[in-house]
Order: structure tokens, then C-alpha cells, then sequence
């Protein structure tokens, strides 16, 4: 097997200049196979406040053009020995979301079908639901981290099922999620009632608060949730509203009281000795950023994630 293509090399081209690719990686056209392939999903149809994560993927990409080959704080270089590669957008119908979610599983699935991991770049979180179906179908039942403000496992915002807020109820429902492993982390901020609580524990869920994340600090949570989640099959869905509106302002529905980027970035390099084979980040609005904060964000948490993914692979080729 020919050796990866890694990413442009910025001494021979500036960082400002060329295709504003993830990380500058090669396009998944320009390559023979993929390991690891970040995708965009332009899609904001299920929000229910402010619109505009539809342009989340580009900013991201723009954003990522800093990102340099070696992660020192996993110790892996994530570009040399795997292929990774931008995998484009997977283009879904902006007036239907019942045909939104349908056209995605089909486009996720022939990624997941050919061996290659996915690092989804959002959009609105409803695409969480079908990222999760095309995994269920060759993992099994998903355990799942889930990060952000809010719960997403309400039932239905004005009668519709598939939004914003309802992914993770219907992986319950269908039984995608191993609900013996699946949390949320740094949750907060008003609810409509109790019940969204109860129902959510009746689900199986697991609630770190971002109060917890400040009292018992990064790693007593990261060992919490490594302990839960075990050795199963792992989802990570980063919500970027989970980061407080000083580090994170261009999102959809901001929540005072957030997590700091570092307490973030700290917990997932937590994870790194789990079975990760999926992961998104969702709900970056650029149209409500500044300076790009948030999508440079977003862009060293999907950086991480690749990095994690290559450390799993890492694992698996040697034992």
C-alpha cells in the first residue's frame, strides 16, 4: 500500500493560500482509499431558534487551515500512517428532513460500509439520528457521549419528530443506543419541566453538568466516563453549544455557563484509550461568530477526534 497523502505543506504553500480543505488534507478524490474521512453536512432545517448552521462545515474547513500534522498532547501524528482525507459534503434536501435524514444514513452508510471512520462536520444536531443508524448497523447498539448544553432527547417541537432536540430519543426508541453507556456532559440552562429529566433517566442516560466539570475537574469526569462507557463500540457527538457563548458565541441556541474550549479539548483526550468509531460537530453558525472562535473551536475539537480515531486504529493494528 502507497504511503498516506498528508496535508499541503505550508512552508512550500502559505496557510492562507489554496482549497480550504480540513486541515489542509487531500481531497477524498485525490486518494486510492480512506481511513478517516472528515464530511461536511450543510443542513439547519431541524434548528429551533437561530439558523445558519448550514455554513458550519466551510467555516470549520477555513478555520482548520492551523492545524499542524503532530498532536502532542495524545502523541500522535493522525496524517502519517493512515490515509485521512476531506470527504466533501454529503448534499441533503434543505425543505425535507424526513428526506434529509434518509439521504444521509445512505451517504454515511457507504463510508461506513468501505471501512472508513467518519468525523462529521454539522449542521444542525437532527443529523446526529442517521450518522448513529449507519454505525448500528454494522457495531450493534452504540454507546454514546454526548456533549452539550441541552438534552436533544425531547419527543417533538410543533408535532415533528426529527429536529434539533429530538435525535437521541429516537435512538432510544429504536434501539440504536446502548443505553447502558450513554451520558450527556455539560449540560445546563432552564428546561420546560422536571419531566425532561425523568424521561431522560428513564432513557439510561448519565448527566454530567457543566457545574460537575468545574467542581471535579477534567479528569475525575473523563475517568467517569471511561468507566461507563468500557470497551463498547463509542459515539461522540459534540454539540458546540456546550462550550460556553465566551468561547463558542456563533451558535444556535447559546447557554450561559458553559465549559471553557481547554476543559473540553482535556476531556476528550481523556478518551483516548476507548473503542471510538464515529464522531460529529455540530451547530457552529458562523453568522453569529467573531473572529472565528468558534469554528476554530470546532476545528481543534474535529482535530481531536481524528486524533482519537487514529490512536484506536493504532491500538487495533497492534494487538
Amino acid at each position: 500500500m502507497n504511503a498516506p497523502i498528508g496535508p499541503t505543506d505550508s512552508s512550500l504553500v502559505p496557510r492562507f493560500a489554496g482549497p480550504a480543505t480540513f486541515a489542509r488534507l487531500p481531497r477524498i478524490d485525490q486518494v486510492e482509499h480512506a481511513d478517516i474521512a472528515v464530511v461536511g453536512v450543510p443542513f439547519d432545517t431541524g434548528v429551533s431558534y437561530r439558523p445558519g448552521a448550514r455554513f458550519g462545515p466551510s467555516a470549520i474547513r477555513e478555520a482548520s487551515r492551523l492545524l499542524r500534522p503532530y498532536h502532542p498532547g495524545l502523541d500522535v501524528a493522525p496524517f502519517e500512517r493512515l490515509q485521512v482525507v476531506d470527504g466533501g459534503d454529503i448534499a441533503v434536501n434543505p425543505f425535507s428532513i424526513g428526506d434529509a435524514v434518509e439521504t444521509l444514513d445512505q451517504g454515511a452508510s457507504k463510508f461506513v460500509e468501505a471501512g472508513t471512520r467518519l468525523v462529521t462536520l454539522g449542521g444542525d444536531h437532527t443529523i446526529a439520528l442517521p450518522l448513529l443508524r449507519s454505525l448500528y448497523r454494522k457495531h450493534g447498539p452504540i454507546a454514546m457521549l454526548h456533549f452539550d448544553a441541552h438534552l436533544d432527547t425531547w419527543d417533538t417541537y410543533f408535532g415533528e419528530p426529527y429536529t434539533h432536540g429530538t435525535p437521541f430519543r429516537r435512538a432510544v426508541e429504536e434501539g440504536i443506543l446502548d443505553t447502558e453507556a450513554i451520558a450527556h456532559v455539560g449540560t445546563r440552562g432552564p428546561l420546560y419541566g422536571k419531566r425532561d429529566l425523568e424521561d431522560d433517566r428513564r432513557f439510561g442516560f448519565g448527566i454530567v453538568t457543566a457545574v460537575d466539570v468545574l467542581r471535579k475537574g477534567v479528569d475525575e469526569i473523563a475517568d467517569a466516563l471511561r468507566q461507563r462507557i468500557g470497551n463498547r463500540p463509542l459515539y461522540v457527538s459534540v454539540d458546540i453549544d456546550v462550550l460556553d457563548p465566551a468561547h463558542a458565541p456563533g451558535t444556535g441556541t447559546p447557554e450561559a455557563g458553559g465549559l471553557t474550549s481547554r476543559e473540553l479539548l482535556e476531556i476528550l483526550r481523556g478518551l483516548a484509550d476507548l473503542n471510538l468509531v464515529g464522531a460529529d460537530v455540530v451547530e457552529v453558525a458562523p453568522a453569529y461568530d467573531h473572529a472565528q472562535i468558534t469554528s476554530t473551536a470546532a476545528s481543534h475539537v474535529a482535530y481531536d477526534l481524528v486524533s482519537l480515531l487514529a490512536l484506536n486504529h493504532r491500538r487495533r493494528s497492534e494487538g
